[in-house]
């Protein structure tokens, strides 16, 4: 055995269940290895998407994702998806050919650990044949759990000496002792108990929950909490629907909270943040946290603590751990208070808690668009909110239109919405849905798109199709590149280099192999419950000509981060 097929039976014993990648020389036979011991391996038609998918993948199936990817421009290819990965703190493993190290002509010759490294993953590399299987097990280990994302180099020369015959039985043996994953972090029992007194003071509590609740299983213990203290749950945008059902759920705080939320939020005279960083996203730049609020934060990373705003009390822990800490020691001292949870917020949230419930003013249908009326995207939403089946999957881009679908349609749990959106990148949106749809293929996965990164993202259609997805592909098409407009054109500036004539996108998604409708009114929408309606065993393009004479309402406040 040589060690590209050691180290490929090593993977797919350590949870390389399901692969995705592009194959070139440097990885063809560490994927063969893989495909050989189990794994699915899942081809896309770019390192970019690949990437992507298999972050997806990741966060939704609750496992560990991985890619495999040529040396050289394989990698390079992949850049964004893995950078977007290492930020959202994804345990992924990329899998990639490296260039031995006596090839120091090679035209594939880059420093492949440094650009691991630049956009915030682990570099570590097979070494040698001796150490191969350590090697592997080690990158495994950091990427699952320190869930970081985490560069495997795979040196072609490595690749292709056979494995040490010591190194092969070692490999064989049953494994013994126990789990290499730490224990969960709990705070000391006298910070517990400061933050139980903090709840206790607080009459108008607000919970936030974040990407670090939602990894933990948080849902529970925390609801209990907040149940008990009269605590408001919300939730980050990258947790959403991690509280749905909760009769006094706020939904999501930031950009995306309602009115009524942020009403809510602003006047809590606490704020906790489980799991949660507090940023400029999910405060509105510090205007959701009243002046007088004190804010505690809970994570397992104490440089999360603080470093976006200063907190009163911080505690190192596990979300869920902790939240059960504290029910603990408020139940052991008998405390269970209304708090925020009146008669009078009740009644406000059941009238105003979703965004549907919110009145607008319909843009005008018709722009002087030479091809017909163009649908409001809040409209167009509603009602395909209406239309789809509850347990759904929505995966949204980036751009001027994610606001919509991240808000007007609803998501089951916290499983339901993936938003990739660390690194802010258009044209990661089709991938992610791939990669939630290939993780959860009992849910009806949403892609939401723009134009722009539907265009960027449209090969992999075909990775789609091939795969007999049904995915449901919506693109908010303003022929532009609506938020770069939407900021710069009041101002006077030449908007030709963000605007584009227009395309149709549904006969795009037609040359693939799609199902596809253009829909300019609501009535359009019949051809997709026609497609809910059937076998949907190929995915669906809806080109939805969306007015484009106005920003979306979070727009002005996203920019102010820019």
């Amino acid at each position: 055995m040589n060690v590209a097929e050691a180290v490929g039976e090593a993977l797919a014993r350590l949870g390389a269940g399901t692969v995705f990648g592009v194959v070139g020389s440097g990885n063809f036979h560490v994927t063969n290895a893989m495909i050989a011991n189990g794994a699915r391996f899942v081809a896309a038609r770019h390192e970019g998407g690949a990437a992507t998918m298999a972050d997806a993948y990741a966060r939704v199936s609750g496992g560990l994702g991985v890619l495999t990817v040529h040396q050289g421009p394989g990698l390079t290819n992949a850049v964004t998806g893995i950078a977007e990965a290492a930020k959202s703190r994804t345990p992924l493993l990329v899998v990639a050919g490296e260039v031995a190290a006596a090839a120091v002509r090679s035209n594939f010759r880059i420093d492949q650990a440094a650009i691991a490294a630049a956009v915030g993953a682990v570099p570590e590399r097979v070494h040698s044949p001796q150490t191969a299987l350590d090697d592997v097990a080690r990158a495994c280990r950091t990427a699952v759990a320190e869930r970081r994302t985490v560069l495997l180099g795979l040196p072609l020369d490595v690749q292709g000496a056979a494995l040490p015959d010591e190194a092969e039985r070692r490999s064989a043996a049953p494994r013994r002792g126990r789990s290499e994953i730490p224990p969960l972090p709990v705070p000391p029992a006298a910070v517990v108990a400061r933050l139980a007194d903090a709840l206790q003071a607080g009459r108008r509590p607000v919970f936030v929950a974040g990407r670090g609740a939602r990894l933990a299983g948080a849902r529970e213990p925390l609801a209990e909490l907040a149940a008990r203290c009269g605590a408001l749950p919300a939730t980050s945008a990258v947790a959403r629907g991690l509280f749905a059902g909760e009769p006094f759920a706020l939904d999501v705080s930031g950009g995306f909270a309602t009115p009524a939320a942020a009403d809510l939020i602003r006047r809590a005279d606490l704020v906790v943040g489980w799991g949660c960083s507090l940023n400029m996203w999910t405060t509105r730049h510090g205007a959701l946290v009243g002046p007088d609020a004190k804010v505690v934060q809970v994570d397992v990373d104490a440089r999360a603590l603080g470093a976006h705003r200063p907190v009163d009390l911080g505690l190192i822990g596990d979300a869920a751990e902790t939240a059960r800490a504290v029910l603990a020691e408020l139940a052991d001292r008998g405390h269970r208070a209304t708090g925020y949870r009146t008669p009078e917020v009740a009644e406000r949230l059941a009238r105003e808690g979703r965004w549907q419930d919110v009145p607008y003013e319909e843009h005008p249908a018709v722009e002087d668009d030479p091809g017909g009326p163009r649908v409001d995207p809040r409209t167009l939403t509603i009602a395909l909110d209406a239309m789809l089946p509850r347990e759904r999957t929505v995966a949204v881009d980036s751009g001027n239109f994610m606001g919509y679908p991240a808000m007007f349609l609803d998501v089951p749990d916290g499983d339901g919405l993936v938003f990739t959106q660390a690194f802010q990148s258009v044209g990661l949106g089709l991938a992610t849905a791939i990669g939630a749809a290939v993780a959860r293929p009992d849910r009806l996965t949403v892609a939401a798109l723009g134009d722009g990164g539907a265009l960027m993202a449209a090969p992999e259609l075909e990775t789609a199709v091939r795969l007999g997805l049904g995915l449901l592909v919506v693109v908010y098409d303003d022929e532009a590149y609506g938020a770069e407009v939407h900021h710069f054109g009041p101002g006077g500036h030449p908007l030709d280099t963000v605007t584009f004539p227009p395309a149709d996108l549904a006969a795009v998604g037609r040359g693939f192999g799609c199902a596809a409708a253009t829909v300019r009114r609501t009535g359009d929408l019949a051809a997709v419950a026609d497609w809910l309606a059937g076998p949907r065993n190929r995915p669906m393009v809806v080109d939805a000509k969306v007015t484009k004479g106005r920003p979306a309402w979070w727009l002005e406040e996203a920019f102010r981060g820019h």
